[in-house]
């Protein structure tokens, strides 16, 4: 292992077919698990706040480590009580960082970590993504996107490189497109209740950097494996 180029998944986890995908020989088959959440097995988070919850789906098997983070870190209680310090209508909810100043905040793994960029996950709206620095600066602070008017057509996108059918949830729905491969995603809201919930935090008041008058609080994260 310690030479090899590549190591493969096992027999049993279809490690050839893998391994083929890996090399090219094979085109990858995607999925997109947002563009139909309500049949994505998997972890469930949610996010509860003074304004209602915010029930997520996890990626583990696009963004394995960023999943591990986010839900180890909701376990042992991290999260609880932390507000969400920036807020922009129209665009995206922060939060996640115990100082409350968008500066603070720290990872399971006891420092920054790296990216997990998935062809299969993107900044639609209701996705989780990781907020960050910059490259490979990932920590425990993470935003969930609101925006829901985006000026392009599904055909404009395509063209643009998407896949048709995020394509079309991006024009549908909207998102933020341009923060695709910057921020890993690693979740989307699964029900209309908590895009209501989402929509109505991000009408709320804000002052300075964005930060809300009054706080919008995280009271906990609950993890259904």
């Amino acid at each position: 292992k310690e030479k090899a180029d590549y190591i493969t998944k096992t027999v049993e986890e279809d490690g050839i077919f893998d391994a083929l995908e890996g090399f090219g020989m094979v085109e990858k088959e995607l999925h997109f698990p947002q563009v139909d959440i309500e049949t994505v097995e998997g972890p469930l988070a949610t996010i509860k706040t003074n304004h209602g919850d915010l029930r997520i789906k996890l990626f583990p098997e696009q963004a394995p480590k960023t999943v591990a983070n986010f839900v180890a870190l909701s376990k042992d209680g991290y999260y609880d009580g932390v507000i969400f310090h920036r807020i922009i209508k129209d665009f995206m909810i922060q939060g996640g960082d115990p100082t409350g100043t968008g500066m603070g905040g720290e990872s399971i793994y006891g420092q920054t970590f790296e990216d997990e960029f998935s062809e299969e996950l993107y900044n639609v709206r209701g996705a989780l993504s990781m907020a960050n620095a910059g490259p490979n600066t990932n920590g425990s602070q993470f935003f969930i996107v609101q925006n829901q008017h985006l000026p392009y057509s599904k055909k404009e996108i395509a063209r643009g490189g998407w896949p048709e059918p995020i394509a079309e949830i991006y024009a549908e729905q909207g998102g933020t497109p341009h923060l695709d491969r910057r921020h890993t995603v690693f979740g989307q809201l699964v029900d209309a209740e908590s895009f209501a919930v989402l929509d109505a935090i991000a009408a709320v008041e804000t002052g300075a950097m964005d930060k809300p008058v009054e706080d919008v609080v995280i009271e906990t994260i609950e993890i259904e494996d």
